[in-house]
């Protein structure tokens, strides 16, 4: 199944999106995002992007600050772009995340990991970027599987308003090193190609 994107209003203001995003019936186990004010369902994701995500997941459990920890399932909201994303992965304090509600402001996540599924890679490549650096997120990481060319893993950083610069950039195979704070290697030759 691939990506639904329902139709925008444009009569719709950011609290009437999210206001309609917590409060649908969505299909269990969808992935809802809103997406430059457009409310997107996606299936949940395949294995072999699931076993990416645990990969990078176990390997920043060893090396995150304290008091910091990573999440899954986490909505990021970025009101100035109609945006309300699930990234893959999120590092954001626990304080932070602790807090009621349904997401949290984007602005407090230290690192977004996306890893790109064949419907909606897109999204992971031009949307969502834009979108976190606009928001100050320090580091986007993009495991993008889809890649023409073969599978690629960039690390976004120094965000100015809404584009980042390349901080490193490899290929499936690759050794691969995010700096501080986490100061860890990834070997992606672990990573499963399709």
């Amino acid at each position: 199944m691939s990506a639904l994107t329902l139709s925008q209003d444009p009569d719709r203001t950011w609290d009437d999106l999210v206001r309609f995003w917590v409060e649908s019936d969505w299909p269990e186990g969808s992935r809802v995002e809103i997406i430059e004010g457009i409310v997107t369902v996606s299936p949940t994701p395949e294995n072999q992007h699931n076993s990416v995500v645990e990969l990078v997941q176990s390997r920043l459990y060893r090396d995150i600050p304290d008091g910091w920890g990573i999440y899954q399932t986490q909505s990021l909201a970025v009101p100035s772009r109609l945006g309300m994303f699930i990234p893959d992965l999120v590092v954001a304090p626990r304080s932070v995340v602790r807090a009621p509600g349904n997401f949290i402001p984007a602005a407090a996540a230290d690192l977004v990991v996306e890893v790109t599924s064949k419907s909606n890679a897109r999204h992971d490549r031009v949307g969502k970027p834009a979108a976190y650096a606009s928001a100050g997120i320090p580091c986007y990481l993009l495991i993008d599987r889809w890649a023409q060319g073969g599978p690629t893993i960039t690390l976004y950083g120094e965000p100015q308003r809404d584009v980042y610069r390349v901080l490193h950039a490899g290929k499936f195979g690759d050794e691969f090193h995010l700096p501080e704070p986490f100061n860890l290697r990834l070997d992606t030759s672990e990573f499963p190609v399709d």
